[in-house]
């Protein structure tokens, strides 16, 4: 077994070659310079993340298929990451169900150390590398699923572990990473390595990193629930109305897509219990709400489909 010098050696020759974690000397000068002076060297970091987010977008669009086609046959999608990655997977499960009408179940974010990792380091929960196994078994992993990990290094042992645990269940593998040529790519069937170069504060990854990591989650959900038939003509119509604020939305998105006035609008979301899309399938069809949603069950959801079967 290598002792705790040796290993600390090897992880130091790793870190010593990412890109994450790479210093340039332009940067030295930091701490001398105005707030102005800054912000626009720092906005200039950040504007590079898209272009290489865009560079990935082959190996997106090959995620979103994959997971899209597990969604329909009753999979799930379960990001694991640690520190601002697990984070960053958290938030994105936790917004599926308001913004899209999803089961709380259907996309979970799992983060080394657990709940209290959230909005507290846990310290050596990252280098654990069975804890991600042990919590994808809990879950019941199967082959339907999808499990994306995330880390900016693209080494973290929790993520490394849950993915190789996830690849002998059968499920989807996807990786997140910062930097080319990760581990957490080679564990993965599809690997988004999306190189954002160093950070504007050396090794901070929750810099262009972590944005880079929160526009490729933002796609492998948005873009799967688009079609999964969540949205139609761009807009939100499964969304649940658990506000006022998002009562409100409902009401102006029936009125706005049906053309109707908002107590036509309002009168429609009551007969169907709320549910945007089946107002408005309603109003486009003039069918009673049975039948409407008898429609919307055999149109697997999708708004449009379910229109011209009434029509």
């Amino acid at each position: 077994m290598p002792n705790d010098d040796s290993r600390l050696a090897a992880l130091l020759s790793v870190l010593e070659n990412l890109d994450t974690e790479a210093s340039t000397t332009e940067r030295g000068d930091l701490d001398l310079l105005g707030t102005d002076e800054l912000v626009r060297r720092m906005n200039a970091e950040d504007r590079r993340v898209p272009e290489a987010v865009a560079e990935r977008i082959p190996e997106i669009a090959a995620a979103v298929d994959g997971i899209t086609e597990r969604f329909r046959r009753g999979g799930r999608l379960i990001y694991i990451g640690a520190g601002t990655a697990g984070r960053i997977g958290v938030l994105d499960a936790s917004e599926c169900p308001p913004t899209f009408g999803t089961d709380p179940s259907m996309v979970v974010g799992l983060i080394a150390g657990g709940e209290t990792a959230i909005r507290a380091a846990v310290e050596n929960a990252e280098d654990d590398a069975e804890a991600a196994g042990i919590s994808l078994r809990e879950l019941e992993l199967s082959a339907l699923d999808t499990v994306v990990g995330i880390s900016a290094s693209g080494r973290t042992p929790y993520v490394v572990g849950g993915l190789n645990h996830a690849r002998a269940v059968g499920a989807l593998t996807v990786a997140i990473a910062s930097n080319a040529s990760s581990e957490i790519g080679a564990a993965a069937e599809i690997a988004i390595e999306v190189v954002t170069g160093p950070e504007f504060i050396s090794g901070s990854t929750r810099l262009k990193s972590g944005t880079a990591q929160k526009l490729v989650v933002n796609m492998l959900t948005t873009l799967s629930m688009i079609k999964l038939g969540k949205t139609y003509r761009g807009v939100m119509v499964d969304l649940l109305a658990t506000n006022e604020k998002l009562h409100a939305r409902s009401i102006r998105t029936v009125s706005q897509l049906a053309g109707v006035g908002i107590d036509e609008a309002s009168a429609a979301l009551k007969g169907a219990e709320g549910s945007v899309k089946l107002a408005l399938l309603m109003l486009a069809t003039d069918a009673s709400p049975q039948t409407a949603a008898s429609a919307l069950d055999g149109a697997d959801g999708i708004l449009r489909d379910a229109i011209s079967a009434l029509a």
